[in-house]
């Protein structure tokens, strides 16, 4: 059934790619659970399998990984994403899942060289004053290189990997028809939304295989904070943009993960975290549009305690609604209100709980814990990777929109952390927080909302008389259908239907076996090794009913 659900044919060689490599790792765990690694290793050299013996003895996780690595960018890309789900993923995982930023080699400059020749009219050393063969850096989507410009500007240029969007394409629908089997027939994967993951995923990497589209979010970055002199966001040159290509500014300044030179360039470390806190509030409670990927390879520190973000390919998008979850879940966190923390919890989870009772006593406890405790010695990354760990192990998945702002949040606060040791996100976010919900709650926000209320109400009166119309016309036509689908009701039905058949297949063999034995009885007819033909083929076939029922009922998992 998988395979006919997956097995289109111009997905099927690539089909065949994910399977090899999914058997080779997935085949050892399940052999060395059973004591055969050894059976493992002779296959893995007979097929001529690299290190087979090295795989039977990764954990799980590492040998999870190390398969996403070998199928290619895009469940590189993919495992990314899953690192930032910790709501779903228990640290071993997560841990593993956040390795695969590493794994991309860079390709071979020809190959690099023939796409820029086609994307820019010429030669990169036509084009530029300076290129710089050799990769400036790798990622599983593009790569970089350095160059300048004949003006003089110090660039960077990158460049989407050839040939990727086809294999890329192929694994997207792969990937959509496999959530949909996963939804359909486990009701424990279920709760897990992979529909709506796929989803979230294939809009995510679509826009950052478009470089076209990291420039636009480079420059509604560099739009919002044009007003502020200590965030640099990288110049675009769009006469040199296609969507396979971008090039902007080169941004010379120290990389976040030396911390170290940040005090030997004379910068000061607490200001700097304080601005970086700061510009990630602003991003993501005020303009609703934030760097979702702020690890410490995409921040540089300035001279004049400046900050530098790049690579905008991966941005969250926040709704005005989804905002005010946001905040309001921040703030009642932070003023220890447990009761608003479970009802936003439980808007995002979808369907609350059966124990959730339970839930609301171990979120109470959980913020309970937090009395009297100094704000300098909160910290938000602690608090939301708990209340994470919380929701995990009541079968909770939050939505994917929110997973990417918690991550970007706790991955900022770390890059805070490690400027100033001392540096606390929730002393930051308190002001505006109290702000914001002031600003929600004002009369001139209430007024606002309350007439868009009354103008929504006026349209749905307004168009009532027309659908009651409506509704009256299909029921006197005899065309008014009322569709309830009752999934229980219907399984049920299923259920019946196979007993059923049990029933009537255990009759025809009882009926087969009673016919059998009176035509062994008569005299006449063919004969096989002096028995009557028709008797013995009557036995033989109500012998194969038999089985068949008794392997049906096995199957099901109903023997008793």
């Amino acid at each position: 059934m998988l395979w006919e659900t997956l097995g289109t044919a111009r997905d099927i060689g690539r089909l065949n790619e994910l399977a090899s490599v999914l058997i080779r790792y997935g085949f050892g765990d399940v052999l060395r659970r059973l004591g055969l690694a050894n059976v493992f290793n002779v296959a893995g050299k007979a097929l001529h399998w690299k290190h087979a013996a090295e795989i039977t003895q990764l954990e799980s996780p590492v040998r999870f990984c190390h398969a996403l690595a070998e199928m290619g960018p895009t469940f590189i890309k993919l495992g990314q994403i899953l690192a930032t789900r910790s709501d779903l993923f228990p640290p071993e995982w997560t841990v593993e899942f956040a390795k695969l930023q590493n794994h991309a080699p860079p390709v071979s400059f020809e190959l690099i060289c023939k796409q820029l020749h086609e994307d820019l009219g010429c030669s990169p050393q036509q084009a530029f004053a300076e290129f710089n063969p050799t990769p400036f850096a790798a990622a599983s989507i593009a790569q970089v290189h350095r160059a300048r410009l004949h003006d003089g500007a110090e660039v960077i240029i990158k460049v989407r990997r050839p040939g990727i969007m086809p294999v890329i394409e192929a694994d997207l629908r792969l990937l959509a028809r496999i959530a949909e089997v996963m939804e359909s027939e486990s009701p424990t994967l279920r709760r897990f939304r992979p529909r709506e993951v796929v989803r979230q995923f294939t809009h995510s990497l679509r826009r950052e295989l478009d470089l076209l589209a990291e420039c636009r979010n480079a420059e509604r970055v560099a739009k919002n904070f044009k007003s502020n002199p200590n965030i640099i966001i990288p110049k675009v040159y769009w006469s040199w943009c296609s969507e396979r290509v971008n090039v902007q500014e080169f941004i010379d300044g120290i990389a976040g993960r030396n911390v170290e030179a940040v005090e030997d360039a004379g910068l000061d470390r607490k200001l700097l975290a304080k601005y970086g806190g700061q510009a990630a509030l602003k991003m993501i409670l005020i303009d609703g549009f934030y760097h979702a990927d702020p690890h410490q390879g995409n921040i540089f520190y300035m001279p004049e305690n400046r900050i530098a973000f790049i690579d905008f390919g991966m941005v969250g998008r926040l709704s005005f609604e989804r905002r005010h979850q946001v905040v309001t879940l921040l703030h009642s966190m932070v003023d220890l209100d447990a009761p608003r923390v479970i009802d936003v919890l439980l808007t995002w989870a979808g369907d609350p709980p059966l124990n959730c009772e339970n839930l609301t006593f171990e979120v109470e406890e959980f913020v309970d814990k937090y009395h009297g405790v100094s704000l300098k010695n909160f910290h938000l990354s602690m608090m939301l990777t708990e209340l994470i760990s919380l929701l995990r192990e009541y079968g909770l998945s939050l939505p994917p929109d929110i997973i990417i702002l918690i991550k970007a949040l706790i991955a900022l606060e770390g890059v805070a952390l490690q400027l100033d040791p001392d540096f606390n996100m929730v002393s930051e976010a308190k002001p505006l927080l109290h702000q914001l919900m002031l600003q929600r709650y004002a009369p001139d926000a209430l007024a606002k909302r309350g007439w868009q209320a009354i103008v929504d109400t006026g349209e749905l009166l307004s168009g009532l008389p027309q659908d009651l119309q409506q509704l009256l016309r299909s029921a006197r036509s005899g065309r008014f259908q009322l569709h309830v689908d009752v999934t229980r009701l219907k399984a049920f039905g299923n259920q019946l239907d196979r007993a059923a058949s049990r029933v009537a297949i255990g009759n025809v063999v009882a009926a087969m076996i009673i016919g059998s034995s009176i035509v062994m009885t008569v005299d006449g007819g063919p004969t096989l090794f002096g028995l009557p033909l028709f008797g013995i083929l009557g036995f033989l076939s109500a012998a194969v009913g038999g089985i068949w029922l008794l392997f049906s009922i096995w199957s099901s998992g109903r023997w008793k």
